[in-house]
């Protein structure tokens, strides 16, 4: 199979490293990539919100399979114009993509599906915005409606602080995503993801993670795009995956049935989880960035079956072979992210290290120059490793971040925190001092 993936992050550097584990794969090409999906695959520079443009790659290169990584696209259409051409695609369409490029959509189908979620409201003025978070209280959540690269959701502690963001917000902080704001009620519990994928009609589990949005150790400082993950989830056992598929995950697709705009690709919930019940926080349509990583390294190979099958509306026939293990992930950022950083700066000790089914380091952020590797974003590389128990992997996940010569980067210590103080005397998960 010739296969064409859309992406240059470490999310599409896992799943580009798990297509190639496939012997179906005869050539990978992804768009527009990074240094480290270059060493395995090739690297197309193109616009990948570029319809015509990258349906042209697709036909010029015989393209079997489009799997299609960030959510950007999606919510551009180029999913709905890789089909009209005639070419199976892994990855929903438009419409079915407003589950996550529009939050007061996803709000108002989990009403119509009675699905558990935080209570809300939507507005594109601040005064009353700002009357329904006096009313309500503080803590509340306040978000953009629109995508804000995984930004644009803002826990507020007092209502003074609420009422600030939203004049951000709507003030234009973050464009066009940010012409309407959604608040919610502040769920209690803890956060996990739960991830399956959809044909349209059928829906297949395929994994669970947690992951790290603050940037400090204790989960403390300002949300990122994730610090990161581990999996599978601990909070997420089979009783709660059961009631989230009955309860969640299986009304959502039904209602986007019956709306005539099927979902077909990944639908990634983030929950939140109190005493066994599950609440849907938000839903996305891609893999998360970096929980894809901790999901592909268990996945392997089975991954792109699993990816051509719900492309081909094939799910009912097929199953996901778990090996018992854990994978855990930690993200290097450059210093100052998710503020200011500095790109470009050299990254050394990488051309050593293994990368096989155990561990790997996916680039996320990197460019090739012609004094080496260097960084290209904020969040830069992805130490990734497996193990028998979650303190294998995480022992051997920063391992490989200690072999890793920059300077210039930074990353938490306390991946996988919450998991492995459960299995601490006395079962109770407590954050680390920062």
């Amino acid at each position: 199979m010739n296969i064409l993936i859309l992406g240059g992050g470490g999310r599409e550097h896992a799943l580009a490293w798990a297509v190639m584990q496939n012997p179906k794969c005869d050539r990978l090409i992804v768009a527009p990539g990074n240094a480290g999906i270059a060493a395995i695959a090739e690297c197309a520079s193109l616009d990948i919100e570029n319809g015509a443009q990258m349906v042209e790659c697709a036909e010029t290169n015989s393209i079997d399979l489009v799997i299609v990584g960030p959510e950007a696209p999606l919510a551009s259409g180029v999913a709905d114009d890789f089909r009209a051409a005639g070419f199976k695609v892994f990855g929903p369409s438009r419409e079915a993509a407003r589950l996550e490029a529009s939050k007061r959509f996803t709000k108002e189908v989990c009403d119509a599906a009675g699905v558990p979620t935080a209570a809300w409201a939507r507005f594109t003025q601040a005064a009353p915005a700002k009357a329904y978070i006096r009313e309500r209280g503080a803590p509340i959540v306040v978000k953009a409606d629109g995508l804000a690269a995984g930004k644009g959701v803002i826990v507020a502690l007092s209502t003074a602080e609420a009422e600030a963001v939203v004049d951000d917000m709507l003030g234009g902080a973050f464009g066009a995503a940010g012409a309407e704001v959604v608040i919610e009620e502040f769920m209690e519990g803890e956060e996990a993801s739960f991830f399956v994928l959809c044909d349209g009609t059928d829906a297949l589990p395929v994994g669970t993670a947690q992951d790290h949005k603050r940037v400090g150790e204790g989960d403390t400082g300002p949300n990122t795009g994730g610090m990161g993950a581990y999996s599978p989830a601990p909070v997420l056992n089979e009783s709660v995956a059961a009631r989230t598929m009955e309860e969640i995950i299986r009304p959502t697709l039904a209602e986007m049935v019956r709306r005539g705009t099927p979902c077909q690709g990944v639908l990634y919930a983030g929950l939140m989880i109190e005493n066994g019940a599950p609440r849907l926080v938000e839903y996305n349509v891609r893999f998360g960035d970096p929980e894809c990583q901790v999901l592909m390294m268990r996945l392997g190979a089975q991954a792109l079956d699993l990816m051509q099958a719900a492309a081909e509306g094939r799910l009912s026939e097929a199953q996901v072979n778990w090996a018992g293990d854990h994978a855990l992930t930690v993200v290097v950022a450059a210093k100052g992210y998710p503020g200011d950083h500095e790109r470009g700066s050299p990254i050394a000790g990488l051309d050593g290290l293994v990368g096989d089914s155990r561990q790997m380091v996916f680039h996320a952020g990197t460019s090739r120059t012609e004094h080496g590797i260097v960084s290209a974003g904020g969040r830069v590389l992805n130490a990734t490793a497996r193990g028998a128990s979650l303190q294998e992997a995480r022992d051997a996940a920063y391992a490989l971040v200690d072999r890793i010569d920059w300077p210039g980067g930074m990353y938490r210590r306390d991946i996988g925190w919450r998991a492995l103080g459960r299995e601490a005397p006395g079962g109770v998960a407590q954050a680390p001092r920062p």
